[in-house]
């Protein structure tokens, strides 16, 4: 079954969102460990989620696969930052 179309605009839009917020990141002196980071990342995403919840349109089984989409395209946005952290990191 595909997603309501209201869904798939506010995936869309918290995916443009979410990617704003990862390239208004600049890389703190002294950096933190890259696990701090993956948490910061992590609950970025959370808050997301949290947020476009109540958004959400249509059945608790459409929200639910909805929310799971915009989850999953979230972590998929964020495992680009989080190897150019990576990167960042190996180079002190």
């Amino acid at each position: 079954m595909a997603l309501l179309q209201a869904n798939k605009d506010l995936i869309s839009t918290g995916m443009k969102e979410f990617n704003v917020l990862l390239n208004q990141q600049v890389f703190p002196n002294p950096p933190i460990p890259e696990e701090a980071m993956m948490t910061m990342v992590d609950d970025w995403v959370n808050f997301y989620i949290n947020y476009y919840r109540r958004q959400m349109v249509g059945e608790q089984q459409e929200q639910e696969r909805a929310l799971q989409e915009l989850q999953q395209e979230l972590n998929a946005l964020s495992a680009p930052f989080l190897v150019k952290y990576r990167a960042f990191l190996n180079s002190f």
